[in-house]
């Protein structure tokens, strides 16, 4: 139970010094050599594990592109530019959008079943976010927006809805491909980093690179290589092993709390009590929608460990917090 709570926390100290490391490195860069870093180490890692074959096939190949499209570039992008505004807190509960975008898409996607007890823990869960989107601080008001949303509320939408699309393009990697996580993550990787380097490139000032601290910047993107990469995307994937998928949801509903104290702590941002009113609503939808997965699970014999299933070890499912 410990290690579940200290995942949750790991991944909350991704987003303050993340949002650290924006004081003094442009975000496009930032993201782009992480990245770029993370895949060149995952290939490696990818390819001592599979005895020297990073093969992709060819119905494999315009998936991974996908993936490093959507789950590393947009997803990645957009979260730091909008983190850039946002509180490291504010940026994390959105994040807890996750499993509910998740179940939505799937039903269009995938075309599961849902029912009326899932939807209205859905309907629930979104309205949970509303009082957090309708509060701005100074910074967010800086970018003009649409309606009550900012334009850094929307971007980090944005990067929650295409890391979920991430998600179900690596489980189609995964199941009908058969491309190993490890393969298809280091190539999006590296894809993805290499944009957002082209992108830096564009809209960036390189002088020679944009970046004011290089002490802090390389302390930082070590940090998030390391803690985010690889280890709690690898710690998360053996918990999957002996906690169900329910719980860990649940358990991730503690990662805002983490970022918010983390937060207080490092970057002095204020939590006022909407924040806790809307992880209080989100906490009900979710609880009425995985009461009914419960039902489901029960009729079809219970939760079954992922290795029991046949699942490679390295697949993960999203939970409330899963950026990479």
């Amino acid at each position: 139970m410990l290690l579940v709570f200290t995942l949750y926390a790991l991944f909350a100290s991704v987003f303050t010094v993340a949002k650290g490391a924006l004081y003094y490195a442009a975000p496009f860069f930032l993201v782009g050599s992480r990245m770029a870093a993370a895949g060149i180490l995952m290939l490696g890692y990818a390819l001592w594990r599979n005895r020297g074959s990073l093969y992709l096939t060819r119905n494999s190949i315009i998936r991974v592109v996908l993936l490093g499209i959507f789950n590393i570039y947009l997803t990645n992008v957009l979260e730091l530019w909008g983190l850039k505004y946002l509180t490291s807190f504010k940026t994390c509960f959105l994040y807890s959008l996750s499993p509910f975008l998740t179940a939505f898409m799937s039903y269009f996607m995938l075309h599961e079943k849902l029912t009326s007890r899932k939807w209205l823990g859905l309907i629930i869960g979104f309205a949970g976010f509303v009082p957090m989107l309708e509060i701005h601080n100074g910074a967010e008001l800086l970018t003009t927006g649409f309606g009550f949303l900012t334009l850094a509320e929307l971007s980090v939408l944005g990067a929650v809805l295409f890391s979920v699309i991430g998600w179900i393009l690596l489980k189609q990697l995964v199941h009908q491909n058969g491309c190993p996580p490890s393969v298809a993550n280091g190539y999006s990787m590296l894809l993805g980093g290499t944009l957002a380097l082209i992108q830096s490139a564009f809209f960036e000032d390189w002088t020679p690179v944009p970046v004011s601290n290089y002490p802090v910047w390389i302390k930082s993107t070590l940090f998030l290589i390391i803690v985010s990469n690889i280890i709690c995307y690898n710690l998360y994937g053996r918990l999957l092993r002996k906690f169900s998928t329910t719980f860990m949801s649940f358990a991730g509903l503690s990662a805002p709390l983490f970022t918010a104290l983390f937060g207080w702590i490092f970057h002095g941002e204020v939590v006022t009590v909407w924040f806790f009113v809307s992880l209080a609503v989100v906490f009900i939808g979710l609880l009425i929608f995985y009461f009914e997965e419960l039902k489901g699970l029960e009729k079809r014999g219970g939760f079954v460990p992922l290795e029991k299933e046949g699942a490679p070890p390295e697949i993960l499912v999203p939970s409330t917090i899963e950026s990479s």
